[in-house]
Parts: structure tokens; C-alpha cells; sequence
């Protein structure tokens, strides 16, 4: 799993396509869903899919990241696929992680990663998540990522805790 203390700084353009996924996040909160929300970048940085969570309908499986796998699968050549960027406010779920890999998808740029989730559940009382938050790197260790980024922590430590109905982070 992925450092639960973020010590790199992103880039400029990470840092727009990381808060646009925060936003995507929010959205997914105001919805009803759990506050998780993800980009599709292609090579020449144009965002070619926005999503954000859906799990709120009851299907489980309605991950922004493993959307935008189905997407890029559909839409991209393998070699544009290559070279997209996924930007994405939480590191990917094992599910995602794997799908991600099978379509051949380039770089995970993530805001938090499952370690600082599963901390901020453990303080705040909650039991682990359905799925054991393994790093991206355990599921598809030829996948480059980057992060967690420490300038994202604290409004997704909110969101988070919103989501589990806690009214202080």
C-alpha cells in the first residue's frame, strides 16, 4: 500500500487535475455517493472523460476509475491508451487497479492514497472497507503512479469523514 504521510509535491498540472477530481469528488458526495472522482488525460492534456462515483444506486462496481478503464477501452487505440494520465482524488481500489492494467492505461496520479483512507477510518472508529486497500503498485506493479500529495489531505480527510457522517474531521 502506498505511504499514508504524503510528502511530494505535485505538479502545476497535476495540481488542476487533482482539484477538478476533488470537485468530482464533492459532486459524488452531494449525491449520494462515496466522494471519489477521476479524469482521463490524454497525451497532449486534453481531459477526455470526467467521472465520479456511483455507488449510491446499490452496484458497488461503479468506480470513476474502472469507467474510465471501460471507456478507454472502447474509445482509444492501445498505444493512446499508452500515454493517458488518470488523475484520481483516492489511489485505486484492487478492482480498479487491475482493470486500469488489462486495458493498458499509462501513469495514476492519486491526491490520497488507500493508507491515509484506512487511517482516517481506523480514528474515526470504522472497520476496513469491503476490499483490503492493496497499493496499486501490489496490483499492477509495472503501472507507474504518483502520490499521495499533502496539499489534498485535508479536504479529502473531510469529504471523507462527511461520507461516514462525522461532522469533524
Amino acid at each position: 500500500m502506498t505511504e499514508a504521510n504524503p510528502t511530494t509535491t505535485a505538479t502545476p498540472v497535476d495540481q488542476v487535475h487533482l482539484r477538478r477530481c476533488v470537485e468530482l469528488a464533492q459532486e459524488a458526495l452531494d449525491a449520494g455517493d462515496e466522494p471519489f472522482g477521476s479524469l482521463l488525460v490524454d497525451a497532449a492534456g486534453v481531459v477526455r472523460l470526467e467521472e465520479r462515483n456511483r455507488v449510491g444506486g446499490g452496484d458497488e462496481t461503479q468506480h470513476p476509475e474502472f469507467e474510465i478503464a471501460r471507456w478507454a477501452a472502447a474509445n482509444l487505440t492501445p498505444d493512446e491508451r499508452r500515454s493517458c494520465v488518470v488523475y484520481t482524488s483516492g489511489e485505486h481500489c484492487p478492482m480498479c487497479s487491475a482493470a486500469h492494467a488489462w486495458v493498458g492505461l499509462g501513469t495514476i496520479v492519486f491526491a490520497a492514497s488507500g493508507a491515509q483512507l484506512d487511517g482516517w477510518r481506523s480514528e474515526w472508529g470504522q472497520g476496513p472497507g469491503a476490499v483490503a486497500a492493496l497499493g496499486i503498485d501490489r496490483i499492477a506493479p509495472a503501472t507507474p503512479t504518483r502520490g499521495p500529495f499533502a496539499e489534498f489531505t485535508a479536504a479529502l480527510r473531510e469529504l471523507h469523514a462527511l461520507s461516514l457522517g462525522r461532522t469533524q474531521a
